[in-house]
C-alpha cells in the first residue's frame, strides 16, 4: 500500500503504520532512532508515543538522509 494511503497529512502514527511505510524492521528503526537516523518518538499519553507524520514523510521522500 503507498505512503500516501496510510499516513495522514498532519498528526502522529503508531510504530506499526511507519513500518507499513518504510519497510525496515522494528529492532533496525529503534536502533536507527537511537543513532539519529530516523525520527525519535513523541509521547502522546503515558502509554502511547508516536511519531510526527511530518517527519516519516520527509524520510520516506530523502531515504539517503538516513
Amino acid at each position: 500500500m503507498k505512503a500516501e494511503t496510510l499516513l495522514p497529512l498532519t498528526g502522529y502514527v503508531r510504530l506499526k503504520t511507519v513500518l507499513a511505510v518504510y519497510p525496515v524492521s522494528r529492532s533496525t528503526w529503534y536502533r536507527g532512532a537511537a543513532e539519529g537516523r530516523f525520527p525519535k518518538p513523541v509521547e502522546l499519553s503515558a502509554r502511547r508515543k508516536g511519531y510526527p507524520v511530518e517527519e516519516i514523510r520527509k524520510l520516506i521522500d530523502r531515504p539517503e538522509a538516513a
